[in-house]
Parts: structure tokens; sequence; C-alpha cells
């Protein structure tokens, strides 16, 4: 299973529920995207994106996203969710993500999310902080 997240600095895992699966017996497509916030925000929070925002009001904002189902998951399943950042400009940055089936030893989605820095305090979007951009350039081995 590490080839298949190979080059994702921040995993998570967690359980598919029973819940989450819709009438045609898998988890139903919104909640990728749900799997892929939660992927987002352990991020976030490895690269002090959170603390960084709590002292300053600049904090991300997702601007789009986008998911490719490859295989679907079911109940009873654990799920990693790897993610990284490819990109970097001058107020943005793009992250991938992947969802892996730990039953199946699958790829079970990939997508991506372009996530733009936003200050709440001004409610605009801003350069993205060069603190944030070194933290990601370090979380992914960049540095």
């Amino acid at each position: 299973m590490q080839e298949l997240l190979a080059g994702y600095p921040v995993i998570i895992e967690f359980p598919v529920h029973w819940g989450e699966m819709d009438a045609f017996q898998h988890v139903n497509n919104i909640i990728y995207l749900r799997y892929f916030e939660s992927g987002r925000i352990a991020y976030f929070e490895r690269a002090g994106f959170m603390e960084y925002m709590e002292k300053s009001g600049v904090g991300p904002i997702l601007a789009s996203t986008a998911c490719k189902f490859k295989f679907p998951l079911a109940y009873p399943d654990r799920v990693l969710v790897g993610t990284r950042v490819g990109e970097i400009g001058d107020d943005r940055f793009t992250m991938y993500y992947r969802a892996v089936s730990t039953r199946h030893d699958k790829i079970a989605a990939d997508g991506e999310g372009v996530i733009v820095a936003y200050n709440y305090l001004e409610q605009r979007k801003a350069p993205l902080p060069e603190e944030l951009r070194m933290n990601i350039n370090r979380l992914e081995g960049r540095a």
C-alpha cells in the first residue's frame, strides 16, 4: 500500500461507515469529497496554516475541487487518504488527494483542489505568505 501513496506526505486513515453507503451499495460520491476535506485539513494543520490564520486572519479557502472515481468503496473497509501539494502560485496552490481501500489495496479515487490564500479580516484574497510557502515546501521535501 505504501507504493500507492508514495509522494503524499500527509496520510490519514479512518473507517468506512455503514451510513456512508447509498442505495447502490457503495460509498456515496459526496463522501469522497469529505474524505478529501479531512486530508486537506490534516495537511493545513501539519503545514501550520491553521495557526497562522489564528494570528493573522489569512487562511485557506477552497476555490475548486474535482474527483475521479476509480474503485467503489463499501462497508466494511478502511480508507487511507493521502494529500500533497503540487504547483504553488503567488496566491494559490493545487492540492492532490488519493483515497485508497485498505481491504482491496486499490486506489478508490484521485482528486485535486485549488486553494487560495484568503484574508478573512478584509474578505478578499491575499498573497500566499512566505512562511506558509516555506512550510509547504519543507513538508513536501522541497526545502
